[in-house]
């Protein structure tokens, strides 16, 4: 008795290698999505949404916003601000609580804008809200924690943006009246 012996051409691995291919293609084109601008091209702008500063009246920057080169290089993915361990830490605008718990030892509480694609983060904060919370501009969302400061003998509290994965300068969410320093000065009417 003879056996049979499957034959396939070229044309029979053809389905198979179009399938392949189009699962390649649909990554790559989610992928990109996600990754951040190419260089030189300025990421899209922030709009100065925030009501108020997350801690304080006008706390001190100890260290600014550099971003990364790429996705996973050197860089400081935020703001620190000086404040005070137990201070309240204030949503700086209206949206909802995506993530309030501990990451790597620390407490953090994520924001998500209201009306926007943006997400704020805070940390090291002890959360007074949970996951699914709305929050008004201005509503505390913890206090700082006690912990060890990532800023050295100085308490801080670490401030992010993001928009999708790509990090942003938080302090782009404030409008000018609220980065100015100085009081406001009135000006002498003339000819009245």
């Amino acid at each position: 008795m003879r056996t049979r012996r499957n034959r396939h051409t070229v044309l029979d691995l053809v389905p198979g290698l179009v399938l392949a291919l189009f699962l390649t293609l649909l990554t790559c084109a989610a992928r990109a999505a996600d990754a951040p601008p190419a260089p030189g091209l300025p990421p899209p702008p922030v709009p100065a949404v925030a009501r108020t500063w997350p801690v304080g009246s006008h706390p001190l920057v100890l260290r600014g916003w550099e971003p990364p080169a790429t996705l996973y290089a050197r860089g400081h993915r935020g703001v620190d601000l000086a404040t005070p361990a137990g201070a309240p830490v204030r949503a700086v605008a209206a949206g909802r609580v995506s993530f309030a718990g501990r990451v790597a030892g620390r407490g953090v509480v994520s924001v998500e804008l209201t009306g926007t694609d943006l997400r704020t983060t805070y940390e090291p904060v002890t959360a007074s809200v949970k996951k699914g919370d709305e929050v008004e501009a201005g509503g505390v969302v913890g206090t700082v924690e006690l912990t060890g400061s990532h800023c050295g003998t100085t308490p801080c509290v670490h401030w992010g943006l993001l928009r999708g994965e790509v990090y942003l300068d938080p302090l782009g969410l404030l409008p000018p009246w609220l980065l100015n320093r100085g009081p406001s000065r009135l000006l002498p009417v003339l000819g009245v």
